[in-house]
């Protein structure tokens, strides 16, 4: 059996793969015995580990990749594959697609326990590792892999290179640093762009087919990913589809559970817990509200497609307002916690407010609140606590 996976490796590495390494590739430790990579499909996860092992000062039969959708890995259990390679010599596993397998948990717990090797697996958004029994979150590093960033997207399209900015550099010297990125690129041109097809590494296969690879995408996640981690009958995934057509037509300022339950005809309940399977599939976020005094309101008040291209392909009359706060609430989310504040539109950190609009959007409604900040749309550069809204987009 291993001669057979160690050739189905070699065929899947002797693939050409791209030069450019997502920001999360020089911040793995890949010292560790058992790391988790995480992430929506099409993000990059499968590439990065086949760009990790074709480094590897190794022999080529020291190393191996297994995908879970592969006939001869779905016939065997993990710990027989890890066992049988580790006595060829084997000393690097990757599993890809892990939450295809049933029993992950255990099995990647004993392999750490009674196994000498490393094992890098990748897995859906959607699974919860923190949940398993085996207490595998304590015995992995786990890693979450985010759509691209603008940067990264303009770094895909120029071949340019940037430096990740801190939001509080950002903040603080936003006028230099995008002084700097001006003189390389026009990033609003990038920007646009963006909006459309740049949130997934897909676009390099070629932009005529994005829009038609990621409602594959977001069909095999509803249809694979939710349905098998959570146990949806497929029934139910027609419920969820609709959800993301309900999204699309609400302005996240009227959203609630009363009217979009009896728009799809669900329970509140139900409905609930898909609002959690869609979030946790990368599909949508819920940003939470903040009452007066810092007090969290339970529920959600604003609901967000994940990002900018899901709107191209699901949502027929987006508003140029939900466009630019998804942009924002993408590009911040990943590092920093967001809450919808009762003045402006989003509280980041708990200390910063941001109201995201047009080039012509004043202080009126943030005038009264200390560390605000204008967000705007359309323009280049910014002056004082005005900040153009792409220069968010070299968060990381």
């Amino acid at each position: 059996m291993i001669e057979q996976l160690i050739k189905y490796s070699t065929a899947k590495l002797a693939q050409t793969l791209p030069s450019y390494k997502r920001f999360l590739f020089d911040k793995i430790d890949f010292n560790a015995k058992l790391i988790g990579i995480i992430g929506a499909r099409g993000t990059g996860k499968t590439t990065l580990t086949l760009q990790y092992l074709k480094e590897l000062k190794m022999a080529s039969d020291q190393f191996l990749y297994i995908s879970c959708d592969h006939p001869l890995v779905a016939s065997k259990t993990l710990l027989e594959i890890a066992e049988e390679f580790s006595q060829y010599g084997g000393r690097v596993l990757v599993i890809d697609e892990i939450h295809k397998k049933e029993n992950f948990c255990i099995e990647l717990k004993n392999i750490y326990d009674f196994i000498d090797i490393q094992i890098i697996f990748t897995g859906s958004s959607a699974i919860h590792l923190e949940n398993c029994q085996s207490d595998l979150s304590r015995r992995a590093l786990i890693y979450r892999l985010p759509e691209l960033s603008l940067r990264e997207f303009i770094e895909l399209k120029t071949e340019h290179r940037f430096d990740a900015v801190s939001l509080d550099d950002i903040l603080n010297h936003h006028l230099d640093i995008s002084s700097d990125i001006l003189q390389k690129i026009k990033p609003l041109q990038h920007y646009n762009h963006y909006l459309k097809f740049g949130a997934y590494p897909i676009f390099l296969e070629g932009e005529e087919s994005y829009l038609s690879r990621l409602v594959e995408i977001i069909n095999e996640t509803l249809t694979y990913d939710i349905a098998t981690i959570y146990n949806v009958p497929m029934s139910n995934i027609a419920s969820l589809h609709k959800l993301l057509e309900v999204i699309c037509r609400s302005n996240p300022y009227e959203i609630n559970y009363e009217k979009i339950s009896a728009m799809i005809g669900i329970s509140k309940n139900t409905l609930k817990q898909y609002l959690h399977y869609l979030e946790q599939a990368s599909l949508l976020r819920t940003i939470g509200g903040m009452a007066r005094g810092n007090t969290y309101i339970a529920k959600p008040d604003k609901i967000y497609l994940h990002n900018t291209n899901l709107m191209s392909v699901l949502c027929s009359n987006s508003t140029v307002e939900t466009l630019r706060e998804t942009f924002f609430v993408s590009q911040v989310k990943y590092n920093h916690t967001l809450h919808y504040p009762k003045q402006g539109d989003f509280q980041v950190d708990e200390k910063w407010f941001f109201e995201v609009g047009g080039a012509n959007k004043t202080f009126k409604q943030i005038k009264d609140l200390e560390h605000s900040f204008l967000v705007k749309d359309k323009i280049e550069s910014g002056f004082k606590n005005s900040i153009p809204l792409w220069l968010f987009g070299f968060l990381r």
